[in-house]
């Protein structure tokens, strides 16, 4: 992702604590924002009825308004495919 001009960041309905723990564990370098709310998970339309949010991406222009989502996200290969798509989507690269 560094190669492309964006701001990237994961999301989850888990607590401030669980996140900073989680990523500290492996390692991310990208902020993990907490909806323990689950209000934003719901207004995205990703809260599952067991309560956990689905793991979808968004790409947002911008100008705010949703590009696009990807709602079949498959963790071995996300980051490429992540690229693949900014690309067709026409994001200038660093």
């Amino acid at each position: 992702m560094r190669r492309f001009r964006v701001r990237y960041f994961g999301a989850n309905v888990d607590s401030l604590e669980t996140n900073t723990r989680f990523a500290r564990s492996l390692g991310i370098e990208y902020p993990i924002l907490s909806d323990p709310g689950k209000q934003v998970a719901r207004a995205y339309g990703v809260l599952s009825a067991s309560g956990y949010a689905s793991r979808w991406t968004f790409y947002i222009g911008v100008d705010g308004r949703v590009l696009e989502v990807d709602k079949h996200v498959r963790a071995s290969t996300h980051g490429r495919d992540i690229a693949a798509r900014l690309t067709e989507l026409g994001v200038s690269g660093t």
